[in-house]
């Protein structure tokens, strides 16, 4: 069991950090790179997602295929506890649940760092429709230059609407009482893996609405982002000196305020904004 300390964010949202002394260990669920073009997602030493890119500069294509074997994990989800989660004074703080099997999970990715989980209800167009891999094993991502691809990836083969299980969350969809889906963000792919939900996420599109979704992304360390802070800071400084070198206006005085809310928005969301997703060296002999 991995033993965390948790910093709760507004909205229900909270950062994960999983101490390390600095090392950053190999977690049970995890990419390897082999080659430039060629990595795997493995869950311990069983490889879940072959991937080989094709193409030059950023114009890639990503053709992937994906195994047998993913285990989930959450705990299965019960109808009573998805009802008594959904409802006062029961009501669960998704995140935090999450957070907690996260840090039980024997097969997670969780490891050295700092971890954001965020409830998540709205996307942009088209993520949980066109952009939703359905195909199984095989799929191609097309990763263009400056779009990138964001969308979502299943672990396992998504159910036929008409499901057993599906048929019975969709009636939670109406109900409103619905757990949400877990969803990794992961920076290279500029896009999520579907970790838990998979039937829940069809039956929410199936009743015609995206399903709620906690999000995991890994966050900044520290020393990272304080890093960067000071380099903000810095420019922030220059640009200001300037400014007040310059006779003083309406104008100018505008630049200055708009300058000053600018360079704390930026502050604060620093700690908190996604950082690159860890890819470990393929082991060699």
């Amino acid at each position: 069991m991995i033993r965390a300390t948790r910093e709760p964010l507004p909205g229900g949202a909270l950062v994960l950090t999983v101490p390390g002394g600095g090392q950053v260990t190999r977690p049970p669920l995890r990419f390897e790179r082999a080659t430039e073009r060629r990595w795997s997602l493995l869950q311990d030493e069983q490889p879940l997602i072959q991937a080989r890119s094709e193409g030059e500069g950023c114009c890639r294509d990503l053709h992937l295929r994906r195994l047998a074997g993913y285990r989930s994990l959450l705990p299965p989800l019960t109808v009573a506890a998805m009802r008594t989660g959904a409802n006062w004074p029961y009501r669960t703080n998704w995140p935090h649940q999450y957070a907690r099997w996260l840090e039980e999970a024997e097969h997670g990715p969780l490891h050295d760092g700092r971890w954001r989980l965020t409830p998540r209800t709205t996307f942009a167009p088209g993520i949980w429709s066109c952009d939703l891999v359905r195909d199984w094993p095989e799929a191609t991502l097309e990763q263009l230059c400056g779009g990138g691809w964001h969308g979502i990836l299943p672990l396992r083969p998504l159910p036929a609407p008409d499901a057993a299980r599906v048929k019975a969350y969709r009636k939670h969809v109406s109900e409103g009482t619905l757990a949400p889906v877990l969803l990794w963000w992961v920076s290279f792919l500029d896009g999520w893996l579907l970790l838990d939900g998979h039937d829940r996420a069809v039956a929410a599109l199936a009743e015609g609405t995206e399903p709620a979704c906690v999000e995991l992304a890994r966050v900044p360390d520290d020393a990272d982002w304080r890093a960067t802070a000071d380099q903000i800071t810095q420019a922030h400084e220059e640009h200001m000196a300037r400014l007040a070198a310059l006779p003083a206006d309406p104008r100018t005085a505008r630049q200055r305020r708009a300058m000053e809310r600018g360079y704390a928005d930026v502050l604060s969301t620093l700690p908190y904004d996604a950082d690159a997703t860890p890819v470990f060296e393929y082991p060699r002999d």
